[in-house]
Formats: C-alpha cells, structure tokens, sequence
C-alpha cells in the first residue's frame, strides 16, 4: 500500500513537470518560431530575433533536463532566469517600435513559460516567480514608455496579454505545486499509518512473547516442584540432571529481552524452546542485539544450517547470535553427529556464508551475513 501511494506521488511529481516542460515548447515551436519566420521581414534587425530565439531554445532544453530527471528545476536557475529576461530585451530590440506589441514581438508572452520550469518545485519558487513575471512586465512597460506607445488601446493590450499569461503561468505553478504537496502529504500519512501497524504488531508479539515465556516459566518449575515434592531424591543423579536443566532453561528464560521481536530471534527461541522439550542442555546468551534490516533470503539462510544442528542435537548445544549495523552471525555448537557437513565454507546466493566444523560428535555451524 505504502509503495502505491508513494508511486502515486512519484507520477504527480513527475507528469506536473513533464507538463510545464511540453506547454513550454508547444509554445515556443508552435507559436514563437513560427512568427519569427512568418514575420522575418518586419524585424529591425532579424538575425538578433534570431539568435534570441536559438537561446531561448538552449535554456529550455538545460531546464527540460533538469525537470525530466530531477522533477525540479536546474541549479543555476537564477543565473538562466537573467539570461531569459536578456531574451526578452533582444527580442524587443530587433522588433520596429511600430510591431512592439505585434505578433513578432513574441518574448515578453513566452518568456514566463520557461521562468516557470526554471523556478520549478525550487523552496522559494512563489516570491523568485512572481518576482521574475513582475522583472518581464516591467521590462516590457519601460520599452512602450521609452518607444512612446502609451496610448489607451496600447495599454489595455498590454494588461490583457500581460494579465493572461501570468494568471495561466503562476496559475498552472501553483496548481501543480498544490497537487505535489497533497500527494506527498498521503505518502507520508501511509508511511506514518505503517509505522504505527508495525509498532501494534510488535507489541503484540512482545506481549505474546511474554506471555510465552511466563507460561514455560511455570511449567519448568512446576515440574521441578513436583517432582520433589513427589519423593524424588535430590542426591539422585537424574533429579540433579533435571534440576540442572530447568535452572538452564529458566536462566535463558528470564534474562531473555522483550525488546527484540525480530523474526530471526523468534525462531531461535521457538527451536530452542522445543529441543529443551526433548531434554537438551540448551546455553543461549540474551539475544539483546537490535538486528539489522536483512535483504530478502538472508534470514532464511542464516538459520537454515544452525537450525539443522539445533534440531538434531541429542543432549546438550549452544546457540549464539551476533549483530552489528551490517553483520548477523548466527552459531550453534551441539552433539549432533548425523549432520552432513561440508570441509569448505558454503557460500548461499543470499550471500550468507556457513562454515562447519566437527570435533567427535560435536559440531560447529557458524552461519555469517555481511552487508555492502
């Protein structure tokens, strides 16, 4: 669920800006080259109409990188928002003071499209936004004062292009922004909703363990208890071997952690728990360590060999766990003689590596797990 809703933020991420960057150059290419051409023998000076336009095209295509792989805009956004603004001045220069709010004069409508991608998804985009549109009408405005055209047409088609284009460029900014923000506000309320189900349930299973462990507690003494309250002889060597075994189990029992509800320690104490049954010595250390996160295969081959030797131990073992941030090693010692062992270290493609040794009857298992 977590996965979805974060790949659905991903998409809003990355169609919003995939979307500035195609508004961008439909509007370039659709629009501004085709006047540029269209219009060619209007210009004052066309090769600087021109050139505004191929650089124009160059600081699109650094910012549509920027936003296709990182959904945000280029590091040097502010140094190319200068750069686009010094567009927007050539284009008004190669242009007739008569075509200066013609369809050649194509910059000061264009160029707030690509302050968009270059603003895009940055911490301050809304003020470096508003104040990059506000620095283009500005611009714009001066060269009607300086060129004299301030009559009441020319500036009321100066404030309806101008109002237009910033109410759709600022308009589609926010918008997208709004809809990254509530995308990743649900990505974070699933990765908060999983981090409580994961709290709940280990929990429970600490209260289960607990409850476990109190339960084999009873029953170890119990048995104990009875037995001597029965007549048994303490002197006699089975009592004492039986007492010997309940006080081991019931020193694992109660020095044993609540704090560790790893799968991997769960299933030591579970096969610990059942080779005790069949009345082995069982020494295990508090498994205290906290484990680290294991890939997928890991855990099942850590326990796969020391697990076998567990099982078909016949009267006594010891199993240890050691843990550091990338490095579990799992070993158990036990009078197992039927376990095959092999004379050279087995390397899993989980990348646990188990390593045998046998002395008489005794054998070493010791599985390890070393992360990158």
């Amino acid at each position: 669920m977590i996965d979805d809703i974060e790949e659905v933020a991903q998409r809003y991420a990355r169609y919003t800006a995939i979307g500035a960057v195609v508004i961008a150059a439909a509007w370039h290419l659709g629009y501004d080259l085709t006047v540029t051409i269209a219009g060619w023998p209007s210009f004052r000076w066309p090769w600087l109409a021109a050139a505004a336009w191929i650089g124009y095209t160059a600081v699109g295509v650094i910012a549509a990188r920027s936003l296709v792989r990182r959904f945000e805009g280029p590091a040097r956004a502010v140094g190319l928002a200068v750069a686009v603004l010094a567009v927007d001045v050539a284009v008004i220069v190669s242009c007739r003071p008569g075509d200066l709010l013609g369809a050649a004069d194509w910059g000061w409508g264009s160029v707030g499209w690509l302050g968009v991608m270059l603003l895009w998804n940055r911490p301050r985009w809304r003020s470096e936004l508003i104040a990059f549109l506000s620095a283009n009408a500005g611009i714009m405005l001066t060269a009607m004062i300086v060129t004299g055209t301030v009559d009441r047409v020319s500036i009321a088609k100066y404030l309806m292009v101008m109002v237009g284009s910033i109410t759709l460029q600022l308009g589609y900014a926010a918008g997208c922004h709004t809809l990254r923000v509530r995308a990743d506000d649900a990505a974070l309320l699933a990765r908060r909703l999983a981090a409580d189900d994961a709290w709940r349930e280990s929990a429970q299973r600490i209260h289960a363990d607990r409850l476990r462990r109190y339960a084999a507690i009873r029953d170890v003494a119990e048995s104990l208890l009875e037995q001597l309250a029965d007549g048994a002889d303490p002197g006699d060597p089975r009592v004492r071997e039986d007492c010997t075994a309940g006080a081991m189990r019931l020193r694992r029992l109660i020095t044993e952690r609540e704090d560790v509800p790893d799968e991997l320690v769960s299933v030591l104490r579970e096969r610990i728990d059942a080779a005790e049954r069949r009345q082995v010595l069982v020494t295990a250390p508090p498994f205290g360590q906290r484990m680290p996160v294991l890939p997928e295969g890991v855990r099942e081959d850590l326990l796969r060999a020391p697990v076998l030797a567990l099982d078909g131990a016949r009267s006594r073992a010891r199993v240890t766990v050691s843990a550091m941030s990338a490095m579990v090693s799992v070993a158990v010692v036990a009078d197992n003689d039927d376990l095959p062992i092999s004379t050279t270290p087995v390397r899993e493609p989980s990348g646990v590596v188990v390593t045998y040794q046998r002395q008489g009857r005794d054998v070493w298992v010791n599985s390890i797990w070393q992360g990158p």
